[in-house]
């Protein structure tokens, strides 16, 4: 079992500051893309089958959330893109949510995104 990332519990503490509605749906349904993109990065990444049924689980969830559309469309395209189930593919979708972090949910959201990109950018380049 992993331990929870910095990113992660920003967007956790977040989510919980928030009142019901939709920021909170969408600080929760950001946490749980960042919680699978960071998954797939080393030193333990998920196994494939693993990431396909929580790439299907959030899929289902986000459906059932009150999202602003802007971060509904850019939740639902980062799923699509962590199909692959790879690093690159994991900081790609990051890089991309933190516009619409920002946009949204504002800076504090942006820079928890952000700072798990760094991380997954560096994770997906190796060591070196």
């Amino acid at each position: 079992m992993r331990a929870t990332t910095a990113s992660e519990e920003q967007l956790v503490a977040l989510a919980a500051a928030e009142t019901r509605g939709p920021r909170r749906d969408g600080a929760y349904a950001l946490w749980l893309v960042v919680r699978a993109a960071e998954a797939l990065l080393p030193p333990d990444p998920v196994a494939r089958k693993t990431h396909r049924r929580r790439l299907q689980a959030i899929a289902t969830r986000l459906g059932g959330l009150a999202l602003p559309a802007p971060l509904k469309r850019a939740l639902t395209a980062a799923c699509q893109h962590l199909d692959p189930g790879t690093p690159a593919a994991a900081a790609q979708v990051l890089s991309q949510l933190v516009a619409p972090a920002r946009d949204v949910l504002g800076t504090e959201a942006a820079e928890a995104v952000q700072h798990a990109a760094r991380g997954a950018r560096a994770a997906a380049a190796g060591p070196r």
